[in-house]
């Protein structure tokens, strides 16, 4: 496999075949879609129903459906490492830099963002529960001046460019080494009974502590009640890892007898990967009933525990070590999508990426979206290029009904301008919805309203609709000759024009013969697809 994947030019056809084999060996295959080429081909049904709509026949019609892939970077705000690009930027600066990530992910055909919002127990965000972070005024409890607030600015200019937010949080870290001395803001003053010091410098927040799960818990559930995010995400910090605490256990010993003296039977890491779990369950199951097209994603370190799969003998475990039963997490459902951080190389032979994506489809039991998590900064040049593109087009290959990835992080497209080309003119070529939900909704919303006129050189289209709040993106669908294109909107677009006559650069002319519109759903439904004959 070592030598299959580094002219990018010359092995995607090898990658096909390898991730074909691949599949064919799996536990269970997902793909129920027909693939050519790059692109997934589905039909939206025509011609064998008519539906009724205001006593008027509707006809649907042949349209090629847009391509559903989750194209999604990491945005991290402790110790800086993305946005703000330091602490104590004016509010003009600060909005000046996410305008400048934003712009970057939309222009390349990304369509999510997941941005860290709750870094050391603080916010960037207005909370009556935390206070304003360090990392964004350089003094925590320090509102921007003038004042915005950072989290809804963030999620009104994704929601502009069709781009979906997801706001990260670190459900237990109370304080990070970089994040200033501990104030009389920090939970670690107000609330000293839930955080522990770690010998390195960090305070944790005691997972055994009620307290610490229900402060935790109302932090999301706040976000959830009081935001338009389109998703809660958690990384891979629960207990923390080992070397936070220069290896020596974590100091619990007080919630430990708590839980003793009433009574617990549990052995103390069966306590402790209980307390995490019983955290997971409740956060999922409360979100669902407050605002169900909320989604919930986790992405835990990549491999469960070693020989999970067979092949990987040696390395962390993240059952025993950071107490994190992920796997239990993904076969019960607790999550809408998982994103496993597989940031180990193709070809690397005891730990590798698509053993381990592998391995995790064989356990999504309840089928949820499996998005792995891509290290996409640790190579440099034509190989990161090389090692970035084969990685996604072989999760495109063994999950192919929802494929998706997540980046780590933004950082690197901004870099390295020739790796975010490279996925631009490649496998981003042309924009994606995201996949939609089926566990949590099928109902596609109603169609919207269009009217459009002509001009000299272009037809004016514009749409309402009802519902605007439950709509996610629009898709235009236009038709020259006999080929249908698209373009996908943000809820926030009502209107386009688009040109009579196109001009390829072969100088050949394509007439403009019809256009749709269709409506998409927080879900990822979408409406009936009408065609309007020019």
């Amino acid at each position: 496999m070592k030598m299959l994947f580094y002219k990018n030019t010359k092995s995607i056809y090898i990658i096909t075949l390898f991730t074909l084999l691949f599949i064919s060996c799996s536990k269970k295959i997902y793909n129920t879609d027909v693939k050519k080429g790059n692109e997934t081909q589905k039909s939206i049904e025509i011609d064998k129903n008519v539906e009724t709509e205001n006593n008027i026949e509707v006809k649907k019609r042949v349209v090629p459906a847009p391509e559903r892939e989750f194209r999604a970077a990491w945005i991290a705000s402790v110790a800086n490492i993305n946005w703000p690009s330091k602490r104590g930027l004016s509010t003009k600066q600060q909005k000046e830099e996410a305008i400048k990530l934003l712009d970057l992910l939309h222009k390349n055909n990304f369509n999510a963002v997941v941005l860290q919002v709750r870094p050391q127990a603080d916010a960037m965000y207005k909370s009556d529960l935390e206070p304003w972070s360090y990392f964004l005024t350089g003094t925590q409890g320090k509102a921007p001046s003038p004042y915005y607030d950072p989290l809804e600015f963030w999620i009104k200019e994704a929601h502009k460019r069709g781009l979906e937010l997801h706001a990260w949080l670190n459900p237990y870290r109370a304080h990070h080494t970089t994040g200033g001395e501990v104030t009389a803001a920090s939970i670690v003053s107000k609330q000293p009974e839930l955080a522990v010091k770690l010998e390195t410098g960090f305070y944790w927040l005691d997972p055994g502590n009620k307290k610490t799960q229900n402060h935790s818990y109302k932090v999301v559930m706040d976000i959830v009640e009081r935001y338009n995010v389109d998703g809660i995400h958690f990384d891979d910090y629960f207990y923390p890892y080992p070397s936070y605490n220069n290896n020596k256990d974590f100091p619990d010993d007080k919630s430990w007898k708590a839980y003793l003296n009433t009574g617990g039977k549990l052995k103390r890491d069966d306590w402790r990967r209980d307390n995490v779990n019983q955290f997971i369950k409740s956060i999922y199951t409360n979100i669902k009933e407050t605002k169900p097209n909320v989604k919930f994603g986790i992405s835990p370190f990549g491999f469960w525990r070693p020989n999970y799969p067979a092949s990987v003998t040696a390395g962390f475990d993240q059952y025993s070590e950071l107490y994190a039963d992920a796997k239990l997490w993904l076969n019960e459902g607790w999550i809408d999508y998982f994103t496993p951080q597989l940031y180990w190389p193709i070809n690397r032979m005891e730990v590798s990426f698509p053993v381990l994506l592998n391995w995790w489809i064989g356990e999504n039991t309840k089928e949820r979206h499996l998005w792995p998590g891509m290290s996409i900064g640790r190579k440099k040049g034509e190989e990161a290029i090389d090692e970035v593109i084969n990685q996604i087009m072989i999760t495109r290959g063994m999950t192919s009904k929802s494929p998706g990835t997540v980046h780590w992080s933004i950082a690197p497209l901004i870099d390295s301008p020739e790796l975010t080309e490279a996925i631009f003119n490649g496998p981003y070529k042309k924009q994606a919805l995201t996949p939609s939900y089926p566990w949590l909704s099928t109902t596609a919303p109603e169609a919207p309203t269009v009217n459009y006129s002509k001009d000299k050189d272009n037809l004016s289209v514009t749409w309402t609709h009802k519902h605007i709040d439950k709509i996610a993106n629009w898709v235009v669908y236009y038709k020259y000759n006999s080929k249908w294109d698209y373009s996908i909107h943000g809820n926030f677009t009502n209107s386009q024009n688009i040109p009579l006559v196109k001009v390829d650069n072969k100088n050949s002319r394509s007439n403009l013969k019809a256009i749709a519109i269709t409506a998409v759903d927080k879900f990822g439904n979408e409406s009936i697809v009408k065609e309007i004959k020019l």
